[in-house]
């Protein structure tokens, strides 16, 4: 499946790369997120409990960062493991851009599900898809509003909007969580 979109963030470019180079930041922003540790230079095992529908387990992966551009872009490849409940492994493409309110966050998603996860109903995961992306997008603005409180008052009205989907499947931040941790990504860590 592939998927793009972007989001507005009302922080610099630089405190946007800095948070998302932040582990502790990004578990506590992910939901479900039990372990985001550096295993080695620019690789993280990562370990998500979810819960999509009937099908609830414990997914552990691993994310990788290549083509780093501090502070700009990288990408992430992915795969993580649920026993039966299914797999997740894929890339995303990351972009940070100065914007007038702060910067943009813009992404592109190639990801591949099985097991379990992939046989439930579209509607279903797309609804605990959009679920989580938008659990871990309120927790990142909050997070990001606490660490820069300069930035609260601009981003109370980016903090909950609608996420673009591409295609009329997953929001793509809701599937790079699901499929990192199928599974969970987000997001969206850089060590740069």
């Amino acid at each position: 499946m592939d998927m793009q979109g972007s989001r507005p963030l009302a922080v610099t470019q630089q405190q946007a790369w800095e948070a998302l180079n932040d582990p502790e930041m990004l578990k506590a922003c992910i939901p479900g997120c039990e372990k985001f540790e550096l295993t080695e230079p620019n690789t993280y095992a990562v370990t998500t409990a979810i819960k999509i529908g009937p099908v609830a387990a414990r997914f552990n992966g691993r994310v990788t960062l290549t083509d780093i551009v501090p502070p700009s872009a990288y990408k992430i490849g992915f795969d993580a493991q649920g026993g039966v409940a299914g797999f997740g492994k894929g890339e995303a493409a990351v972009q940070l851009a100065p914007a007038a309110t702060g910067c943009e966050l813009s992404y592109t998603v190639h990801s591949t599900v099985g097991g379990k996860i992939a046989q439930l109903g579209q509607r279903l995961i797309d609804g605990a898809a959009k679920s989580l992306a938008e659990d871990f997008f309120r927790r990142f603005d909050e997070a990001l509003q606490a660490r820069y409180p300069s930035a609260a008052p601009a981003s109370a009205g980016t903090a909950l909007q609608p996420m673009p989907k591409a295609g009329g499947g997953l929001p793509s931040w809701a599937w790079a969580a699901i499929a990192v941790v199928v599974a969970a990504v987000i997001y969206l860590v850089t060590k740069g």
